[in-house]
């Protein structure tokens, strides 16, 4: 298990330089993804729970018929910290995947996750 960096006010600042639709409130790192549909909010839950498993670092999800809300604090101390930052990242990657230009992969023809 790696260590607990807990985030001071200045880190934090910092850190959502490069997650600029996430916020602080509360003591929580969140951010609230809207889908096309409970279809999606479902697949996108599911996506983030693969993932946070797979980090073994959980978050809170709130789900909604066309969103899911996701807040981040690192339980066992009651406060964000630098796993809250890097799994936020990846949820962040995942979430927004789209195939590019290039890709051989149509991509989803609505509106996706923003």
């Amino acid at each position: 298990m790696s260590d607990d960096v807990i985030l001071n006010d200045d880190d934090l600042a910092l850190a959502l330089q490069n997650l600029p639709h996430w916020e602080v409130r509360d003591g929580w790192l969140r951010r609230k993804y809207t889908t096309p549909g409970w279809s999606h909010t479902m697949l996108l839950a599911n996506a983030i729970g693969y993932i946070a498993e797979a980090a073994w670092h959980h978050p809170d999800l709130e789900l909604g018929y066309a969103q899911v809300i996701v807040k981040l604090q690192t339980h066992r101390v009651h406060a964000i910290t630098t796993q809250d930052i890097a799994l936020a990242r990846k949820i962040e990657e995942i979430a927004l995947w789209r195939p590019d230009a290039t890709s051989p992969l149509a991509g989803y023809p609505k509106n996706w996750v923003k």
